[in-house]
């Protein structure tokens, strides 16, 4: 119930309205967003990368308007690789970058499709020369088969090109079977947007069994997964079906959200694992920061613990 609630804020622009014009609000959203500009960005990347973790930068905002907003969102990327590359922090693929496909122009009424294959082909191709890589994200479940689509394109030039796939949905074990090949990269989240009956799953632990099946599957396949989870069972399951499976440590990833759980994600680091932390930046943090607090429940406790230490 409080899941569907937070889904139905995050969609509010009333609530929207409300909650950013609240000083105290964006006090505590600096523990979960990196800033508002690039420079923000790299500063924390600059600060994990340091301490041994690696980082998934994510422009904020989705659902571009037209497309020269949807070209200023890539254009905002290109020069943020750049920088990434000046800085030495895209080497090794230490910082790559996610995308929203509706960030670049998937939803847009007129060639959608072709606008933000475009604006995701000229990044890929801005992350190739800075040495590192992208992974597409995604959103909400109308948007899955043409995300895939983008993905199964871009991949003829770019084959490292990441996608995302949700365990909330009941299509993503026969995504995962698809997509586990040589060379593919999968992120693999819970998922954090609302479906109706029969395409979503609404109970918590049968989320959490489609997470440990599709999980399987990408351990066992020859692709590179990204197993972006906070549960300390899965990831001690990741880590064992890992083992069992003969991957290395360098094979696979764990992926964390930037201010959760920072503890251990250093102490996987410190063990040997990959470990990503997904880093936002932007002005436009409202859908963001709501979806994140509806994933888990200890996510809203943490972030209304963090907002009662600045009364």
């Amino acid at each position: 119930m409080l899941r569907q609630v937070l889904l139905t804020l995050s969609a509010s622009t009333q609530a929207r309205e409300l909650i950013m014009a609240n000083p105290l609000t964006r006090d505590v959203v600096a523990r979960f967003v990196a800033g508002e500009t690039a420079a923000d960005a790299l500063t924390v990347s600059r600060r994990l990368i340091a301490d041994g973790l690696d980082v998934s930068i994510d422009f904020l905002g989705e659902d571009t308007v037209d497309r020269e907003q949807a070209a200023g969102v890539a254009e905002e990327y290109v020069r943020l690789l750049g920088q990434l590359s000046a800085a030495g922090l895209a080497g090794g693929g230490r910082a790559e970058v996610s995308v929203k496909p509706t960030a670049v122009g998937l939803g847009l009424a007129e060639h959608g499709e072709k606008t933000a294959a475009e604006n995701i082909a000229r990044i890929a191709a801005a992350a190739r020369n800075a040495g590192t890589t992208v992974t597409v994200d995604m959103e909400d479940h109308p948007r899955v088969e043409a995300t895939l689509r983008l993905v199964a394109e871009l991949r003829a030039d770019f084959p490292d090109l990441g996608c995302v796939i949700q365990s909330y949905l009941r299509r993503s074990t026969d995504d995962c079977r698809q997509l586990a090949e040589a060379s593919s990269r999968v992120r693999l989240c819970k998922g954090a947007y609302k479906a109706p009956e029969g395409v979503g799953l609404a109970a918590k632990k049968d989320v959490d069994l489609s997470y440990a099946r599709c999980m399987r599957i990408l351990l066992d396949g020859p692709g590179y997964p990204m197993l972006a989870t906070h549960d300390p069972r899965l990831i001690a399951i990741a880590a064992a079906r890992a083992r069992q499976s003969g991957r290395g440590q360098d094979s696979f990833e764990f992926q964390m959200l930037y201010g959760i759980r920072p503890a251990e994600q250093s102490r996987l680091a410190a063990d040997g694992a990959r470990v990503r932390v997904y880093l936002p930046y932007g002005s436009d943090w409202y859908g963001y920061l709501v979806r994140r607090l509806a994933e888990r429940p200890a996510n809203l406790a943490f972030f209304l613990r963090a907002l009662a230490t600045r009364h």
